[in-house]
């Protein structure tokens, strides 16, 4: 496959994202029924399956208001990325892990996740490949996806006042997550080796508790 074969066509003004001002109600709908939009096209077909015109039909709104919106494919994947994991964290706090370490129930929160994500084998793929994809200009979407995961990952250590180190920890058991995903969509691990791999980091979380805390 060529080098640049994933890059796609962004509207002329492709360095601009949505406005930083509030949405407004009508807005805020026109946006979801795009995310929606893209994730319906992204389970069906995958990563290739999202297109602009397309996502703008489904959705119901003009090219170029989606551009507005989203400056191009990438943008879009990895916003829908960070829809998902929003939806994903409500669910986790109406029931929140079980576990009587913190390294046991973020294990469990971070399975219980690519579990969700498992479910919906070629939504996952495209998001992920977005996030792979992404250059400077989606940096501030990129950013979103890493901070609510990092959020999903505080919530279930279930610390009241976690310590540098680790909060240091979370921020390697995030990226470690999302590498096993990548290593699982691309096939090259299995299951057991994700989840083996995300208890094995995991561990992080009570090595860096200080020592009083290990000891009770």
């Amino acid at each position: 496959m060529p080098a640049d074969a994933h890059r796609t066509k962004a509207a002329p003004d492709a360095g601009r994202t949505e406005p930083a001002s509030p949405l407004t109600e009508r807005q805020e709908a026109r946006r979801r029924r795009i995310l929606e939009a893209c994730a319906r096209l992204a389970s069906r077909g995958g990563f290739d399956a999202v297109q602009m015109r397309e996502v703008a039909e489904s959705s119901q709104v003009a090219l170029g208001t989606l551009y507005r919106y989203f400056p191009s494919k990438i943008h879009l994947l990895v916003a829908t990325m960070q829809d998902q994991l929003e939806h994903l964290h409500a669910t986790l706090r109406k029931k929140p892990p079980a576990g009587e370490t913190a390294a046991e129930r973020v294990a469990g929160t971070l399975m219980r996740a690519f579990r969700a994500l498992q479910r919906d084998p070629l939504l996952a793929d495209a998001m992920v490949r977005a996030l792979t994809f992404a250059d400077r200009s989606v940096s501030a979407e990129v950013e979103q996806v890493f901070r609510r995961t990092t959020a999903i990952i505080l919530d279930a250590t279930d610390l009241a006042d976690p310590t540098p180190e680790q909060l240091s920890a979370v921020r390697v058991i995030g990226h470690t997550w999302h590498s096993t995903l990548i290593t699982w969509l691309s096939g090259r691990a299995s299951i057991e080796q994700v989840g083996a791999d995300i208890e094995t980091v995991c561990r992080l979380i009570d090595l860096t508790a200080p020592p009083r805390s290990r000891q009770s």
